[in-house]
């Protein structure tokens, strides 16, 4: 059973579902979990990836649960729309969590043991709804707030909110009102809950200035930064002592080893595993295992 809500979350949809782009078909992706250890210079060693959803189709969007004992991931396995499953570490058994014609994506633990989605509704419509953990029908969270693209639960009852639209518009919304305020414009796609209970995101900027990544203190709502990107990357993870992990191409960086000089670090490249553009990336509560998202093979071309 799913428990609450993840120490640190990496939560996505895809960039954007068939109402809001061109119907081409989703990427053929790959979710792989790799374990993670901490290496004698202060750094972190990544092991050897695992191919946990092998599907020749689009298989996306990695969340460990709380425990960090399963991994929820998007997936489309017959060609029509994407449901939700469950990949549980030790047994390496999957299981079908969401069996709907309409499409869900960026599955999240949510407040009373549910799992949160964004769903693409028969109108084409992107809300948020929850199902139950242990199966049963979906309710909507927030009826008038759309088009969603992707969240993050500040505590139980607040959420902060990609909003589709030109611009994008980074939003907290209440569940108790079902009112949503604009914080930011142009947010990135990755949203994560940090372990001082901030959510952080990446900013965009209207120009060709650096992305950032910054922590929005949901109460003030007040954004500080932490740091610049890697040079076009938005997808990232927290670790659980707040340093940070992101890709380009096969190669994996690390941000705050040095407290003194914090700069991204090439920690590995898994290119030798036949691993392509690495893009989503989700770190278990523990520290101990990693899970990204990249094309099948370093032969494909990359897409995000």
């Amino acid at each position: 059973m799913l428990k609450g809500v993840l120490f640190a979350l990496v939560l996505q949809v895809p960039p954007a579902p068939a109402a809001q782009r061109a119907p081409d078909p989703p990427p053929a992706t790959e979710v792989y979990l790799a374990p993670m250890e901490p290496s004698a210079d202060g750094n972190i060693r990544v092991g050897a990836p695992e191919n946990v959803s092998n599907n020749p189709g689009y298989d996306n969007q990695p969340f460990f649960v709380r425990g960090g004992e399963a991994l929820l991931f998007t997936s489309m396995r017959d060609g029509k729309q994407t449901d939700i499953y469950e990949y549980a570490i030790a047994t390496r058994s999957l299981k079908r969590l969401t069996s709907t014609a309409e499409s869900e994506y960026s599955p999240t633990p949510a407040p009373g043991g549910r799992i949160s989605v964004i769903r693409v509704e028969s109108d084409g419509s992107q809300r948020l709804w929850a199902f139950p953990a242990n199966g049963g029908d979906p309710a909507l969270v927030l009826s008038g707030v759309k088009p969603v693209g992707y969240h993050a639960w500040a505590d139980d009852h607040t959420l902060v909110l990609f909003v589709l639209g030109e611009p994008a518009t980074l939003q907290i919304a209440d569940t108790r009102t079902g009112k949503a305020e604009i914080v930011a414009k142009r947010p990135g796609r990755g949203l994560s809950r940090t372990a001082g209970g901030k959510i952080s995101f990446v900013q965009k900027a209207a120009g060709k200035e650096p992305w950032q990544i910054m922590e929005l203190d949901v109460a003030t709502r007040n954004a500080t930064r932490v740091t610049e990107t890697l040079q076009g990357r938005e997808d990232y993870a927290l670790l659980p002592d707040g340093r940070l992990l992101m890709a380009a191409g096969s190669t994996i960086f690390l941000w705050g080893n040095d407290n003194r000089v914090k700069v991204w670090q090439a920690i590995a490249d898994l290119s030798s595993a036949d691993i392509g553009s690495i893009t989503r990336l989700a770190v278990s509560p523990d520290g101990t295992r990693l899970a990204f998202v990249a094309d099948e093979t370093a032969s494909k071309p990359h897409h995000d």
